[in-house]
């Protein structure tokens, strides 16, 4: 029987995809120092895994910024960008075997090119950068991103309706079908699908790495908004009250903790897709994605409420949104006894 883990099980690695000069980042410097900033913190509590273009290009810009990448697992190979919670592989338990899953990643619905991005995980697997006993499963034609599903490692998975069953992803299937790949490929006992919610300038269709995740088996956190003229609100009161129905395995209302929407953060005149929920747990830790905000801290302490016994760390991740994504878009966990 295969079982997804969940993001709080002990962890073996985080993976990031480094950026380059032909990454779609507004703003790369910044950018970079960013990473550097993550991967130093990831480095405190667990192994890294860096896929970049070019170590000696990388190397430099972690110099530059005063890193010295100790504990880094390096694979070299094309890529396009750098969004490695949706290229990633996905790691699945079946018994005592590990492994990894490869989807088809095609740039969120062939909004953006992702031919180089789509063979990172045939590439880590061909330099043996995972365990020998590590199985790789390619999962093509099905097309999935990690970003897009968030489980609590009990047979429940949950996921927005609007991502998984948009068009230019799995659009031959019905969500139906959809669903029972899923929970072959997962072992699920159950999917809850996420029918509203929404933040502007996400261009993911809703992925629910930003609105909702499991924090335990009984526990959700998730995006809220309390400002009625922001467009946010309606989609995110929305999604709440659908939340609220939703029951665990035991029929049990689940324990909703609400993060507050960060303040609104532009490029131009284009609102950027800020989110709390786009937290990353680590071994001893949960990392979120600061604004250099007041909010920040009061995310922190929700969060720490339900992960009483892991450090809380705000990380400084505006940069990030000039690419509409955050934290955990940027990093792609591994569970314990998948890295080579």
């Amino acid at each position: 029987m295969r079982r997804l883990p969940a993001e709080w099980e002990k962890q073996g690695f985080v993976q990031l995809t480094w950026p380059h000069c032909e990454t779609e980042w507004y703003d790369l410097p910044h950018v970079l120092d960013c990473y550097v900033n993550v991967a130093r913190t990831i480095l405190k509590y667990e192994p890294l895994l860096i896929v970049c273009r070019d170590k000696e290009e990388c190397l430099a810009d972690m110099a530059a910024r005063g890193f010295k990448p100790e504990g880094v697992h390096f694979v070299v190979c094309p890529l396009n960008d750098t969004w490695a919670r949706d290229h990633g592989a996905i790691s699945v338990f079946e018994g005592s075997r590990k492994l990894i899953l490869d989807f088809v990643f095609n740039g969120w619905g062939l909004k953006f090119g992702s031919n180089l991005d789509n063979q990172i995980n045939r590439n880590i697997y061909k330099q043996g950068a995972w365990a020998p006993t590590v199985q790789y499963v390619d999962m093509r034609p099905f097309v999935l991103e990690g970003g897009s599903i968030d489980t609590d490692g009990c047979g429940t998975l949950m996921a927005t309706s609007e991502c998984l069953c948009s068009l230019n992803r799995n659009e031959y299937l019905t969500r139906e079908q959809i669903e029972h790949t899923l929970c072959q490929a997962f072992g699920l006992q159950r999917i809850l699908w996420v029918d509203h919610g929404g933040i502007v300038g996400d261009d993911t269709d809703s992925h629910i790495d930003i609105l909702a995740r499991f924090c335990s088996a009984d526990t959700i956190a998730y995006t809220c908004c309390e400002d009625p003229s922001d467009p946010n609100y309606g989609p995110l009161k929305k999604m709440e009250e659908q939340l609220k129905t939703f029951r665990t395995l035991e029929g049990k209302h689940y324990q909703l903790v609400p993060l507050p929407l960060p303040d609104a953060m532009y490029l131009e005149d284009y609102r950027l897709p800020g989110s709390y929920a786009n937290f990353l747990l680590v071994n001893g830790a949960v990392l979120i994605p600061g604004a250099n905000s007041p909010k920040d801290a009061i995310a922190a302490a929700q969060l720490q409420k339900v992960f009483p016994d892991r450090q809380v760390e705000i990380i400084d991740c505006r940069a990030l949104l000039s690419g509409h994504g955050g934290l955990h878009c940027i990093t792609m966990n591994y569970p314990e006894g998948y890295l080579g």
